[in-house]
């Protein structure tokens, strides 16, 4: 039997499922962190506008702080008494505060021309209503 077969009877296959999936997740990230790098952040931002360059900025520094917790855990360290937590936390505000910025932009603006235009045929007119009783005897009432 070869040393890796010991070691994988001394965890249970969960554990071992879970740590593919890691691996394979590191692998994703550092195939992106390689082609953000490939790019100068000077030549990425130009190309953005200033909402969209807000966003890649909180993404790329929360990612970062994320890795970091991750390390603090890895090393033994309760992230969640550490000062990364509220930095974390300082960073989920602005991206709320930007995703409000965006959801503003996005959503419909008024035409007021429009508006009053439907608003004017959709009231009720009496000279419109006069004329048509005029012409169409009511039901129920007899003619004379």
């Amino acid at each position: 039997m070869s040393e890796d077969d010991n070691n994988m009877e001394e965890y249970p296959t969960e554990i071992h499922d879970y740590l593919t999936a890691f691996e394979k997740s590191l692998g994703s990230v550092d195939e992106m962190l390689k082609t953000m790098m490939s790019v100068s952040r000077s030549e990425l931002l130009q190309k953005l506008d200033p909402l969209e360059q807000a966003k890649l900025d909180l993404v790329s520094v929360y990612t970062l702080n994320s890795m970091f917790w991750v390390y603090l855990a890895t090393q033994g360290i309760n992230p969640k008494e550490h000062p990364v937590k509220q930095e974390l936390e300082r960073i989920r505000t602005y991206m709320n505060k930007v995703k409000e910025i965006a959801d503003k932009k996005k959503a419909s603006k008024l035409d007021k021309g429009a508006a009053s235009r439907f608003v004017k045929n959709a009231l009720w007119e009496p000279n419109a209503e006069n004329e048509h009783t005029s012409k169409t005897p009511l039901k129920g009432k007899k003619r004379q």
